[in-house]
């Protein structure tokens, strides 16, 4: 696969770098993630690609999904691994970018066995999910050569977020229209717990990209992080918005946002167990987005378990407590990192 065709823009990486002590993703051993960004478009994607034997699971949520491969994720599907993750700007044409990926996968020779035992080709599978962006910037929708960019990005460590990736044209709090939203981006968080009685850790990390039509709330404190911008006269709170009925009667019309998140461990879990630790990761957004998984919303997230780790059964509940708190986390980063973009202000500036 060659990246040839010229995208519009492809700057540095753009968005702070998740500080020491914060968590990320790639605390799970093995992940790496990368980003390709354009600032003028608005728009951008996010891989993460997996260390061999991953399964993965999926939970998708809301009236207005857009997604690719999740089917072989079900947990009666044949194949058991999972090589990469995208998620996308650009609405459903954005899903044209885990061709790319799919075609770095294939030249570094990872990717499902098929044919014959001695010659086998390698088929990468890339579940993939796109939000939509293309009401920020000039609308545009990434393909093949920004995915395989991306792809080609990734690395361990730190996490550039914010307006960055599949955050970069996000938006949230559209509930009183297009004119009060905030911007939204891509966040990450991890967070840990023992493994079992014997001791030994786990991790489970996630990451977000927060394009939602609900506003963002942190359930710490209840406090409004990023509610639709209000005059003096105007109400913020989403709750009286939904009550009183004071934003637009269809604020955003169907299709036009989505959060997609990923949740990853180390622990070792079975396809089924990874689709529940998908479904813990709508617990964290349902905690922090207020209203959450609307008809015009596609709210679409992962699971991925490497199996490096053994965990206690009995810590299974403790994992999927810990993957809802580390999505809280990585939403409320998001929105307070993002930047403001085509006069749409991040709540930082």
């Amino acid at each position: 696969m060659s990246a040839d065709r010229a995208s519009p823009a492809d700057p540095p990486q753009r968005g702070g770098a998740t500080p020491p002590g914060e968590g990320r993703i790639t605390d799970v051993a093995g992940l790496r993630v990368g980003h390709w960004s354009s600032r003028r478009r608005a728009t951008g994607v996010t891989v993460v690609l997996t260390p061999p034997d991953t399964v993965g699971g999926v939970d998708v949520r809301g009236g207005a999904p857009g997604t690719r491969e999740t089917d072989l994720l079900r947990p009666a599907a044949h194949v058991q691994e999972v090589h990469a993750v995208l998620l996308a700007g650009g609405s459903a044409p954005g899903l044209a970018a885990a061709d790319g990926v799919v075609g770095l996968l294939r030249e570094r020779g990872v990717g499902f066995a098929v044919g014959p035992p001695g010659d086998p080709q390698r088929i990468p599978i890339v579940p993939a999910a796109i939000l939509y962006d293309l009401s920020l910037g000039r609308p545009w929708s990434p393909g093949a050569p920004e995915g395989y960019r991306a792809a080609r990005a990734a690395s361990g460590g730190r996490v550039a977020e914010g307006s960055v990736g599949a955050g970069t044209g996000a938006t949230v709090a559209k509930l009183a229209g297009a004119a009060r939203r905030v911007k939204g981006g891509l966040g990450t968080a991890s967070e840990r717990l023992r493994a079992g009685p014997g001791g030994g850790e786990v991790v489970v990390g996630a990451l977000v990209a927060v394009n939602a039509l609900g506003a963002i709330v942190d359930p710490a404190t209840g406090d409004r992080v990023a509610p639709p911008q209000a005059a003096d006269d105007e109400v913020s709170d989403p709750i009286e918005i939904l009550r009183a009925g004071t934003g637009d009667p269809d604020p955003s019309p169907p299709g036009e946002n989505t959060t997609l998140a990923v949740v990853a461990t180390d622990a070792r879990l079975t396809k089924a167990q990874a689709g529940v630790l998908a479904s813990a990761a709508h617990a964290g957004l349902a905690r922090t987005i207020v209203p959450v998984s609307t008809r015009g919303d596609g709210d679409t997230a992962f699971g991925l378990a490497t199996g490096a780790v053994e965990l206690d059964p009995r810590r299974i509940v403790a994992l999927e407590a810990l993957a809802a708190r580390a999505v809280e986390r990585a939403v409320l980063r998001a929105v307070r990192l993002a930047t403001s973009l085509h006069g749409v202000p991040g709540v930082s500036g």
